[in-house]
C-alpha cells in the first residue's frame, strides 16, 4: 500500500469525493526567498501524505515545486492549463508537462484558467505569488471556498491578511500558517466542516 492510499476515503464509485487543494503561487519566484522551493515541494507532499488532490495551474515555479514534493511521495497531481492543447501550452506560453498526472487545457488564458482552476479545487492554499495567486484568492474568497495562507520569508501571506482585514466581511474558512503538515491538515478539516456530504444511492 503506498504512502497515500491508506489516508484516501475515495474508495469505489465516490472516488470523486476525494479532496482537492489547489496552490497557488508565482511563476517566477525570485522574491519568494532561498527556501522557497523546499517550502512549496514539502507543501505538495504533505497534500499528497494527507490523501488529498493537488491542482495547480499547469506553470513552473511555486506551483511546480508543489506538483514536484506531491509525486515524490506518489501523489495525484492535475494541472489546469491557460492553453488551448499541449503544442499552444509548450510553444506559446511555455509551460511544463512535467510532474502532471493529468493537465486540462481550458483554452481561455490566464484569467479564465484561475476561474477553472478554482472552482474545480474544495480549497485554495496560497504560497509566494504575484498578481495571479491575489486573483486566484479573490475568486476563491467569493467563492466561499476554503482557503490557506501558506506563510514564509515573501511577503503575499501579509498581503493577503490585509485584504480579508479590509474587506469589511468576516471569513471563517481561512487557515493561516507556516508548518506545511499543520496547515494543510487545518485546511482539510475545514473542508470536511464545510463540505456537503453527498448522497449515497444503494441498489
Amino acid at each position: 500500500m503506498s504512502e497515500t492510499s491508506s489516508n484516501n476515503f475515495n474508495n469505489g464509485k465516490h472516488g470523486h469525493s476525494q479532496i482537492k487543494i489547489c496552490v497557488s503561487g508565482a511563476a517566477e519566484t525570485g522574491h519568494c526567498g532561498v527556501n522557497a522551493l523546499d517550502q512549496a515541494k514539502e507543501l505538495g507532499r504533505e497534500i499528497a501524505r494527507q490523501g488529498a488532490i493537488l491542482v495547480t495551474g499547469a506553470t513552473t515555479g511555486f506551483p511546480l515545486w508543489a506538483a514536484m514534493g506531491a509525486k515524490d511521495v506518489g501523489g495525484t497531481s492535475i494541472g489546469f492549463s491557460p492553453a488551448s492543447s499541449e503544442k499552444e501550452h509548450v510553444e506559446s506560453f511555455k509551460l511544463p508537462v512535467d510532474y502532471m498526472d493529468l493537465i486540462i487545457y481550458t483554452g481561455f488564458g490566464y484569467p479564465g484558467r484561475d476561474l477553472l482552476l478554482t472552482r474545480s479545487v474544495d480549497a485554495v492554499i496560497c504560497g509566494c505569488g504575484r498578481i495571479g495567486t491575489i486573483h486566484e484568492f479573490t475568486v476563491a474568497f467569493e467563492d466561499s471556498k476554503v482557503i490557506g495562507i501558506f506563510e514564509g520569508p515573501w511577503e503575499m501571506g501579509d498581503e493577503l491578511k490585509e485584504i480579508v482585514a479590509k474587506g469589511h466581511r468576516p471569513y471563517e474558512k481561512i487557515a493561516v500558517g507556516n508548518d506545511p503538515k499543520k496547515l494543510v491538515e487545518e485546511v482539510i478539516a475545514l473542508v470536511k466542516k464545510y463540505k456537503v456530504e453527498e448522497y449515497k444511492v444503494t441498489q
